[in-house]
Protein backbone atom coordinates (compact mmCIF):
# COMPACT_ATOMS: atom_id res chain seq x y z
CA UNK A 1 0.00 0.00 0.00
CA UNK A 2 1.38 3.39 -0.99
CA UNK A 3 2.27 5.98 1.62
CA UNK A 4 0.06 9.06 1.36
CA UNK A 5 1.25 12.65 1.83
CA UNK A 6 -0.25 16.10 1.40
CA UNK A 7 1.46 19.40 0.54
CA UNK A 8 0.38 22.82 -0.63
CA UNK A 9 2.82 22.75 -3.54
CA UNK A 10 5.02 20.12 -5.16
CA UNK A 11 7.77 20.82 -7.69
CA UNK A 12 8.63 17.92 -9.98
CA UNK A 13 12.35 18.16 -10.74
CA UNK A 14 15.31 19.05 -8.57
CA UNK A 15 16.99 21.39 -11.04
CA UNK A 16 17.04 25.18 -11.08
CA UNK A 17 13.36 25.56 -11.89
CA UNK A 18 12.25 22.90 -9.45
CA UNK A 19 14.22 23.48 -6.30
CA UNK A 20 14.09 27.28 -6.63
CA UNK A 21 10.29 27.28 -7.04
CA UNK A 22 9.95 24.99 -4.02
CA UNK A 23 12.19 27.18 -1.86
CA UNK A 24 10.47 30.39 -2.92
CA UNK A 25 7.03 28.92 -2.23
CA UNK A 26 8.24 27.80 1.21
CA UNK A 27 9.55 31.30 1.91
CA UNK A 28 6.07 32.59 1.10
CA UNK A 29 4.49 30.28 3.64
CA UNK A 30 3.45 27.16 1.70
CA UNK A 31 4.07 23.59 2.78
CA UNK A 32 6.21 22.51 -0.17
CA UNK A 33 7.98 19.46 -1.54
CA UNK A 34 10.45 18.73 -4.32
CA UNK A 35 10.64 15.44 -6.22
CA UNK A 36 13.85 14.36 -7.96
CA UNK A 37 14.60 10.90 -9.32
CA UNK A 38 18.38 11.30 -9.16
CA UNK A 39 20.18 10.88 -5.86
CA UNK A 40 21.91 14.23 -6.29
CA UNK A 41 19.95 17.46 -6.55
CA UNK A 42 20.65 20.34 -8.92
CA UNK A 43 19.37 18.94 -12.20
CA UNK A 44 21.24 18.70 -15.48
CA UNK A 45 22.96 22.06 -15.05
CA UNK A 46 24.58 21.32 -11.74
CA UNK A 47 25.21 17.59 -12.09
CA UNK A 48 26.11 17.04 -15.76
CA UNK A 49 25.94 20.41 -17.48
CA UNK A 50 26.82 23.99 -16.60
CA UNK A 51 28.89 23.42 -13.48
CA UNK A 52 31.08 20.43 -14.45
CA UNK A 53 31.67 21.88 -17.92
CA UNK A 54 32.81 25.20 -16.43
CA UNK A 55 35.17 23.36 -14.10
CA UNK A 56 36.76 21.59 -17.08
CA UNK A 57 36.81 24.80 -19.12
CA UNK A 58 38.66 26.61 -16.34
CA UNK A 59 41.07 23.72 -15.73
CA UNK A 60 41.82 23.21 -19.43
CA UNK A 61 42.36 26.95 -19.91
CA UNK A 62 44.82 27.04 -17.01
CA UNK A 63 46.67 24.07 -18.50
CA UNK A 64 46.79 25.66 -21.95
CA UNK A 65 47.90 29.04 -20.61
CA UNK A 66 50.59 27.48 -18.45
CA UNK A 67 51.91 25.44 -21.35
CA UNK A 68 51.65 28.03 -24.11
CA UNK A 69 50.78 31.51 -22.94
CA UNK A 70 52.93 32.61 -20.01
CA UNK A 71 56.19 33.45 -21.76
CA UNK A 72 54.90 36.88 -22.86
CA UNK A 73 54.41 37.70 -19.16
CA UNK A 74 58.03 36.85 -18.41
CA UNK A 75 57.19 33.49 -16.84
CA UNK A 76 59.18 30.45 -17.92
CA UNK A 77 57.57 27.08 -17.24
CA UNK A 78 59.22 23.75 -17.96
CA UNK A 79 57.82 20.22 -17.93
CA UNK A 80 54.11 20.99 -17.92
CA UNK A 81 52.14 17.74 -17.79
CA UNK A 82 48.44 16.90 -17.85
CA UNK A 83 46.94 14.86 -15.01
CA UNK A 84 43.53 14.21 -16.55
CA UNK A 85 42.39 12.01 -13.70
CA UNK A 86 42.99 14.76 -11.17
CA UNK A 87 41.32 17.33 -13.42
CA UNK A 88 38.21 15.15 -13.63
CA UNK A 89 38.30 14.56 -9.87
CA UNK A 90 38.38 18.33 -9.30
CA UNK A 91 35.26 18.64 -11.46
CA UNK A 92 33.49 15.93 -9.46
CA UNK A 93 34.43 17.60 -6.17
CA UNK A 94 32.92 20.89 -7.29
CA UNK A 95 29.71 19.16 -8.37
CA UNK A 96 29.39 17.18 -5.14
CA UNK A 97 29.87 20.30 -3.04
CA UNK A 98 27.11 22.16 -4.87
CA UNK A 99 24.62 19.29 -5.01
CA UNK A 100 25.06 18.85 -1.26
CA UNK A 101 24.52 22.58 -0.93
CA UNK A 102 21.14 22.35 -2.69
CA UNK A 103 20.08 19.57 -0.32
CA UNK A 104 21.05 21.85 2.55
CA UNK A 105 19.00 24.70 1.12
CA UNK A 106 15.89 22.52 0.90
CA UNK A 107 16.36 21.43 4.50
CA UNK A 108 16.97 25.01 5.67
CA UNK A 109 13.73 26.15 4.06
CA UNK A 110 11.78 23.13 5.34
CA UNK A 111 11.09 21.75 1.87
CA UNK A 112 10.32 18.01 1.90
CA UNK A 113 12.44 16.07 -0.56
CA UNK A 114 11.20 12.92 -2.28
CA UNK A 115 13.52 10.68 -4.28
CA UNK A 116 11.96 8.85 -7.20
CA UNK A 117 10.10 9.26 -10.49
CA UNK A 118 6.97 11.39 -10.28
CA UNK A 119 3.90 10.68 -12.37
CA UNK A 120 0.66 12.63 -12.47
CA UNK A 121 -2.40 10.47 -11.86
CA UNK A 122 -5.02 13.22 -11.67
CA UNK A 123 -5.16 17.01 -11.26
CA UNK A 124 -3.71 17.67 -7.82
CA UNK A 125 -2.40 14.13 -7.39
CA UNK A 126 0.83 12.37 -8.25
CA UNK A 127 2.68 9.19 -7.40
CA UNK A 128 6.40 9.01 -6.67
CA UNK A 129 7.97 5.64 -7.35
CA UNK A 130 11.37 4.72 -5.97
CA UNK A 131 12.12 1.07 -6.59
CA UNK A 132 9.33 -0.91 -5.00
CA UNK A 133 8.20 1.99 -2.85
CA UNK A 134 5.37 4.29 -3.87
CA UNK A 135 4.26 7.55 -2.30
CA UNK A 136 0.98 9.19 -3.23
CA UNK A 137 1.01 12.96 -2.89
CA UNK A 138 -1.94 15.34 -2.96
CA UNK A 139 -1.12 18.98 -3.71
CA UNK A 140 -3.20 21.98 -4.68
CA UNK A 141 -0.35 23.26 -6.85
CA UNK A 142 2.07 21.16 -8.94
CA UNK A 143 4.98 22.69 -10.89
CA UNK A 144 6.56 20.60 -13.66
CA UNK A 145 10.26 21.45 -13.94
CA UNK A 146 11.82 18.31 -15.36
CA UNK A 147 14.28 20.02 -17.68
CA UNK A 148 15.63 18.68 -20.97
CA UNK A 149 17.77 15.96 -22.50
CA UNK A 150 20.12 15.61 -25.48
CA UNK A 151 18.31 15.88 -28.79
CA UNK A 152 18.85 12.81 -30.99
CA UNK A 153 19.89 12.94 -34.63
CA UNK A 154 18.73 10.37 -37.16
CA UNK A 155 21.50 8.00 -38.12
CA UNK A 156 23.71 8.78 -35.11
CA UNK A 157 24.00 5.62 -33.03
CA UNK A 158 24.76 6.76 -29.50
CA UNK A 159 26.40 4.04 -27.42
CA UNK A 160 27.04 6.11 -24.29
CA UNK A 161 30.78 5.79 -24.73
CA UNK A 162 32.43 6.46 -28.07
CA UNK A 163 29.39 8.28 -29.41
CA UNK A 164 27.58 10.31 -26.78
CA UNK A 165 26.34 13.66 -25.63
CA UNK A 166 27.71 16.27 -23.28
CA UNK A 167 27.50 13.92 -20.28
CA UNK A 168 29.99 11.51 -21.85
CA UNK A 169 32.20 14.40 -23.02
CA UNK A 170 32.59 15.50 -19.40
CA UNK A 171 34.42 12.31 -18.50
CA UNK A 172 36.49 10.91 -21.36
CA UNK A 173 39.10 8.68 -19.67
CA UNK A 174 41.82 9.95 -21.99
CA UNK A 175 42.26 12.81 -24.42
CA UNK A 176 40.88 11.78 -27.83
CA UNK A 177 43.30 12.12 -30.72
CA UNK A 178 40.42 13.27 -32.90
CA UNK A 179 37.04 14.43 -31.56
CA UNK A 180 34.18 15.13 -33.96
CA UNK A 181 31.54 17.49 -32.64
CA UNK A 182 28.16 17.48 -34.36
CA UNK A 183 26.66 20.92 -33.86
CA UNK A 184 28.29 24.35 -33.50
CA UNK A 185 26.13 25.65 -30.67
CA UNK A 186 27.33 26.61 -27.23
CA UNK A 187 27.57 23.05 -25.87
CA UNK A 188 29.58 21.77 -28.82
CA UNK A 189 31.99 24.71 -28.81
CA UNK A 190 32.49 24.69 -25.05
CA UNK A 191 33.21 20.96 -24.79
CA UNK A 192 35.21 21.14 -28.01
CA UNK A 193 37.31 23.88 -26.41
CA UNK A 194 38.08 21.69 -23.40
CA UNK A 195 39.48 18.83 -25.43
CA UNK A 196 41.18 21.07 -28.00
CA UNK A 197 43.17 22.73 -25.21
CA UNK A 198 44.11 19.34 -23.80
CA UNK A 199 45.49 18.16 -27.13
CA UNK A 200 42.69 16.81 -29.32
CA UNK A 201 42.11 17.60 -32.95
CA UNK A 202 38.55 18.90 -32.95
CA UNK A 203 36.37 18.89 -36.07
CA UNK A 204 32.99 20.63 -35.82
CA UNK A 205 30.25 19.67 -38.27
CA UNK A 206 27.39 22.17 -38.56
CA UNK A 207 24.34 21.96 -40.80
CA UNK A 208 23.95 25.75 -40.99
CA UNK A 209 26.38 28.08 -42.75
CA UNK A 210 27.43 29.71 -39.46
CA UNK A 211 28.29 28.86 -35.87
CA UNK A 212 26.33 29.82 -32.73
CA UNK A 213 22.79 29.93 -34.10
CA UNK A 214 20.77 32.66 -32.40
CA UNK A 215 23.79 34.76 -31.48
CA UNK A 216 24.16 38.17 -33.14
CA UNK A 217 25.66 37.41 -36.58
CA UNK A 218 28.48 39.97 -36.34
CA UNK A 219 29.61 38.54 -33.01
CA UNK A 220 29.28 34.93 -34.21
CA UNK A 221 31.37 35.72 -37.29
CA UNK A 222 34.15 37.09 -35.12
CA UNK A 223 33.93 34.06 -32.83
CA UNK A 224 34.36 31.81 -35.85
CA UNK A 225 37.58 33.56 -36.85
CA UNK A 226 39.01 33.44 -33.34
CA UNK A 227 38.15 29.78 -32.74
CA UNK A 228 39.49 28.77 -36.13
CA UNK A 229 42.81 30.43 -35.26
CA UNK A 230 42.85 28.39 -32.06
CA UNK A 231 42.73 25.18 -34.09
CA UNK A 232 39.06 24.27 -34.49
CA UNK A 233 38.33 22.67 -37.87
CA UNK A 234 34.90 23.84 -38.99
CA UNK A 235 32.86 22.19 -41.71
CA UNK A 236 29.79 24.40 -42.14
CA UNK A 237 26.80 23.63 -44.34
CA UNK A 238 27.41 19.96 -43.59
CA UNK A 239 24.63 17.46 -43.05
CA UNK A 240 25.52 14.44 -40.94
CA UNK A 241 23.76 11.33 -42.16
CA UNK A 242 25.16 8.82 -39.72
CA UNK A 243 27.69 7.99 -37.02
CA UNK A 244 28.64 4.60 -35.68
CA UNK A 245 31.32 2.85 -33.69
CA UNK A 246 33.95 1.17 -35.83
CA UNK A 247 36.50 -0.95 -34.01
CA UNK A 248 38.18 1.18 -31.36
CA UNK A 249 36.98 4.38 -33.01
CA UNK A 250 34.07 5.91 -34.86
CA UNK A 251 33.07 6.85 -38.35
CA UNK A 252 30.87 9.83 -39.19
CA UNK A 253 29.09 9.96 -42.51
CA UNK A 254 28.23 13.25 -44.17
CA UNK A 255 26.06 14.08 -47.15
CA UNK A 256 28.12 14.52 -50.29
CA UNK A 257 31.49 13.99 -48.61
CA UNK A 258 33.93 11.32 -47.51
CA UNK A 259 33.33 9.61 -44.14
CA UNK A 260 35.31 11.03 -41.22
CA UNK A 261 37.12 8.63 -38.90
CA UNK A 262 37.76 9.72 -35.32
CA UNK A 263 38.17 8.50 -31.75
CA UNK A 264 34.99 9.94 -30.29
CA UNK A 265 31.84 11.75 -31.36
CA UNK A 266 30.02 14.42 -29.36
CA UNK A 267 26.41 14.94 -30.44
CA UNK A 268 25.43 18.51 -29.60
CA UNK A 269 22.60 19.53 -31.92
CA UNK A 270 20.42 20.85 -29.12
CA UNK A 271 18.16 19.62 -26.37
CA UNK A 272 14.54 18.52 -26.14
CA UNK A 273 12.05 18.78 -23.24
CA UNK A 274 12.18 15.90 -20.78
CA UNK A 275 8.52 14.97 -20.42
CA UNK A 276 8.79 11.18 -20.58
CA UNK A 277 6.34 9.16 -18.50
CA UNK A 278 4.99 12.09 -16.49
CA UNK A 279 1.35 11.16 -16.97
CA UNK A 280 0.61 14.31 -18.94
CA UNK A 281 -1.95 12.60 -21.18
CA UNK A 282 -3.74 11.25 -18.15
CA UNK A 283 -4.44 14.72 -16.79
CA UNK A 284 -5.20 16.26 -20.18
CA UNK A 285 -1.97 18.12 -21.00
CA UNK A 286 -1.10 18.05 -24.71
CA UNK A 287 2.41 18.89 -25.93
CA UNK A 288 3.09 21.30 -28.79
CA UNK A 289 4.78 20.35 -32.06
CA UNK A 290 8.23 20.56 -30.42
CA UNK A 291 7.34 18.46 -27.41
CA UNK A 292 6.95 21.43 -25.05
CA UNK A 293 4.21 22.06 -22.50
CA UNK A 294 2.06 25.05 -23.51
CA UNK A 295 1.58 27.60 -20.72
CA UNK A 296 0.14 31.11 -20.36
CA UNK A 297 1.96 34.19 -19.08
CA UNK A 298 1.61 32.89 -15.51
CA UNK A 299 3.04 29.43 -16.33
CA UNK A 300 -0.36 27.79 -16.04
CA UNK A 301 -1.05 24.76 -18.19
CA UNK A 302 -4.56 24.06 -19.44
CA UNK A 303 -5.18 22.01 -16.29
CA UNK A 304 -6.05 24.01 -13.14
CA UNK A 305 -3.39 23.73 -10.45
CA UNK A 306 -0.66 22.41 -12.78
CA UNK A 307 2.14 24.73 -13.90
CA UNK A 308 5.35 24.30 -15.89
CA UNK A 309 8.66 26.19 -16.01
CA UNK A 310 12.14 25.90 -17.51
CA UNK A 311 13.21 23.73 -20.42
CA UNK A 312 9.83 21.98 -20.73
CA UNK A 313 8.15 25.20 -21.91
CA UNK A 314 8.95 27.53 -24.84
CA UNK A 315 11.94 29.85 -24.61
CA UNK A 316 15.72 29.53 -24.31
CA UNK A 317 16.92 26.44 -22.48
CA UNK A 318 18.97 28.23 -19.86
CA UNK A 319 19.33 27.38 -16.18
CA UNK A 320 18.90 30.98 -15.05
CA UNK A 321 15.77 31.33 -17.20
CA UNK A 322 14.33 28.31 -15.37
CA UNK A 323 15.32 29.86 -12.04
CA UNK A 324 13.56 33.14 -12.82
CA UNK A 325 10.45 31.29 -13.98
CA UNK A 326 10.44 29.09 -10.90
CA UNK A 327 10.55 32.11 -8.62
CA UNK A 328 7.92 33.99 -10.63
CA UNK A 329 5.61 30.96 -10.74
CA UNK A 330 5.77 30.46 -6.97
CA UNK A 331 5.17 34.17 -6.41
CA UNK A 332 2.19 34.17 -8.76
CA UNK A 333 0.64 31.20 -6.97
CA UNK A 334 0.91 32.91 -3.58
CA UNK A 335 0.63 36.62 -4.36
CA UNK A 336 -1.10 36.74 -7.75
CA UNK A 337 1.87 38.36 -9.46
CA UNK A 338 5.12 36.99 -10.88
CA UNK A 339 7.46 38.70 -13.34
CA UNK A 340 10.05 37.56 -15.89
CA UNK A 341 11.43 40.01 -18.45
CA UNK A 342 12.53 37.76 -21.28
CA UNK A 343 14.32 40.65 -23.00
CA UNK A 344 16.67 40.85 -20.01
CA UNK A 345 17.78 37.20 -19.83
CA UNK A 346 21.43 36.92 -20.85
CA UNK A 347 23.13 34.02 -22.58
CA UNK A 348 26.82 33.13 -22.35
CA UNK A 349 29.11 30.86 -24.35
CA UNK A 350 32.14 30.00 -22.20
CA UNK A 351 34.71 29.65 -24.95
CA UNK A 352 37.85 31.77 -24.90
CA UNK A 353 37.08 34.53 -25.58
CA UNK A 354 33.63 34.31 -24.04
CA UNK A 355 30.53 35.31 -25.97
CA UNK A 356 27.64 36.95 -24.14
CA UNK A 357 24.38 38.51 -25.26
CA UNK A 358 21.21 40.02 -23.84
CA UNK A 359 18.21 41.55 -25.62
CA UNK A 360 17.67 41.77 -29.36
CA UNK A 361 20.22 40.93 -32.03
CA UNK A 362 20.86 43.30 -34.93
CA UNK A 363 19.14 40.82 -37.26
CA UNK A 364 16.01 40.74 -35.11
CA UNK A 365 15.79 44.54 -35.05
CA UNK A 366 16.29 44.78 -38.81
CA UNK A 367 13.70 42.12 -39.54
CA UNK A 368 11.10 43.74 -37.27
CA UNK A 369 11.73 47.21 -38.69
CA UNK A 370 12.81 48.78 -35.39
CA UNK A 371 15.03 51.84 -35.98
CA UNK A 372 18.29 51.48 -34.08
CA UNK A 373 21.75 52.92 -33.57
CA UNK A 374 24.88 50.87 -32.98
CA UNK A 375 27.97 51.52 -30.93
CA UNK A 376 31.00 49.23 -30.72
CA UNK A 377 34.29 49.30 -28.88
CA UNK A 378 37.19 46.83 -29.33
CA UNK A 379 39.03 45.29 -26.39
CA UNK A 380 42.21 46.03 -28.32
CA UNK A 381 41.77 49.63 -27.11
CA UNK A 382 41.06 48.68 -23.49
CA UNK A 383 43.93 49.05 -21.03
CA UNK A 384 42.86 46.22 -18.74
CA UNK A 385 42.49 43.82 -21.66
CA UNK A 386 46.00 44.68 -22.82
CA UNK A 387 47.37 44.01 -19.34
CA UNK A 388 45.58 40.65 -19.27
CA UNK A 389 46.93 39.76 -22.69
CA UNK A 390 43.42 39.09 -24.01
CA UNK A 391 42.47 41.77 -26.51
CA UNK A 392 40.32 39.88 -29.01
CA UNK A 393 36.71 40.91 -29.40
CA UNK A 394 34.42 43.86 -28.83
CA UNK A 395 31.36 45.22 -27.08
CA UNK A 396 28.36 46.03 -29.28
CA UNK A 397 25.38 48.06 -28.04
CA UNK A 398 22.14 48.48 -29.95
CA UNK A 399 19.85 51.34 -28.92
CA UNK A 400 16.55 52.66 -30.27
CA UNK A 401 17.23 55.38 -32.82
CA UNK A 402 14.59 57.71 -31.36
CA UNK A 403 14.40 56.94 -27.62
CA UNK A 404 18.03 55.78 -27.11
CA UNK A 405 16.70 52.90 -24.99
CA UNK A 406 19.12 49.96 -24.95
CA UNK A 407 17.63 47.09 -26.95
CA UNK A 408 20.50 44.64 -27.07
CA UNK A 409 24.11 44.18 -25.97
CA UNK A 410 26.48 41.63 -27.48
CA UNK A 411 30.03 40.93 -26.34
CA UNK A 412 32.88 38.74 -27.47
CA UNK A 413 35.92 39.13 -25.31
CA UNK A 414 37.55 38.45 -21.94
CA UNK A 415 35.06 37.78 -19.12
CA UNK A 416 32.11 38.67 -21.30
CA UNK A 417 29.92 36.45 -19.13
CA UNK A 418 30.51 38.75 -16.17
CA UNK A 419 30.30 41.99 -18.14
CA UNK A 420 26.87 41.12 -19.57
CA UNK A 421 25.27 41.46 -16.13
CA UNK A 422 25.54 45.24 -16.35
CA UNK A 423 23.73 45.16 -19.68
CA UNK A 424 20.98 42.90 -18.30
CA UNK A 425 20.36 45.33 -15.44
CA UNK A 426 20.35 48.24 -17.88
CA UNK A 427 17.69 46.59 -20.03
CA UNK A 428 15.65 45.56 -16.99
CA UNK A 429 15.51 49.19 -15.86
CA UNK A 430 14.89 50.51 -19.39
CA UNK A 431 18.16 52.45 -19.39
CA UNK A 432 19.32 54.46 -22.38
CA UNK A 433 22.75 54.28 -23.97
CA UNK A 434 23.25 57.78 -22.56
CA UNK A 435 22.54 56.48 -19.03
CA UNK A 436 25.24 53.85 -19.44
CA UNK A 437 27.66 56.29 -21.08
CA UNK A 438 27.36 58.78 -18.21
CA UNK A 439 27.80 56.17 -15.47
CA UNK A 440 31.33 56.19 -14.08
CA UNK A 441 33.27 52.97 -14.67
CA UNK A 442 36.41 52.25 -12.65
CA UNK A 443 39.74 52.49 -14.46
CA UNK A 444 41.38 50.30 -15.57
CA UNK A 445 38.66 47.67 -15.99
CA UNK A 446 37.18 45.63 -18.79
CA UNK A 447 33.84 47.27 -18.00
CA UNK A 448 35.15 50.51 -19.48
CA UNK A 449 34.59 48.90 -22.87
CA UNK A 450 30.89 48.90 -22.07
CA UNK A 451 30.94 52.63 -21.33
CA UNK A 452 32.90 53.35 -24.50
CA UNK A 453 30.48 51.31 -26.63
CA UNK A 454 27.61 53.29 -25.10
CA UNK A 455 29.41 56.51 -26.00
CA UNK A 456 29.94 55.16 -29.51
CA UNK A 457 26.17 54.82 -29.99
CA UNK A 458 26.18 58.62 -30.22
CA UNK A 459 29.46 58.72 -32.10
CA UNK A 460 31.53 60.11 -29.23
CA UNK A 461 33.73 57.29 -27.98
CA UNK A 462 36.83 58.79 -26.33
CA UNK A 463 39.49 56.11 -26.63
CA UNK A 464 39.24 55.13 -30.26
Amino acid sequence: MATQKTHDLVSIGGGMGGYVSAIRAAQLGLNTACVEQEAALGGTCLRIGCIPSKSLLESSELFHETKNGLSEFGIKVLGVELDLGKMLKKKDTVVKSLTSGVAGLLKKNKVTRYTGHAKLVAPGRLVVKNGDEETEIAAKHIIIATGSKVAPLRGVEMDGDRIGGSTEALGYPKVPEHLVVIGAGYIGLEMGSVWLRLGSKVTVLEYLDRILPGVDAEIAKEAYKVLERQGFVFKLGTRVTGARVKGDGCVVEIDGGDPIECDRVLLAVGRVPNTDDLGLDRVGIRLDERGRIPVDEHFRTGVPGIYAVGDVIPGPMLAHKAEEEGMACAEYIVTGYGHVNYDAIPGVVYTNPEVASVGKTEEELSQSGVPYKKGTFPFQANGRAKALGHTEGKVKILAHAKTDRILGVHIIGPRAGDLIAEAAVAIEFAASAEDLARSSHAHPTLAEAMKEAALAVDGRSIHI
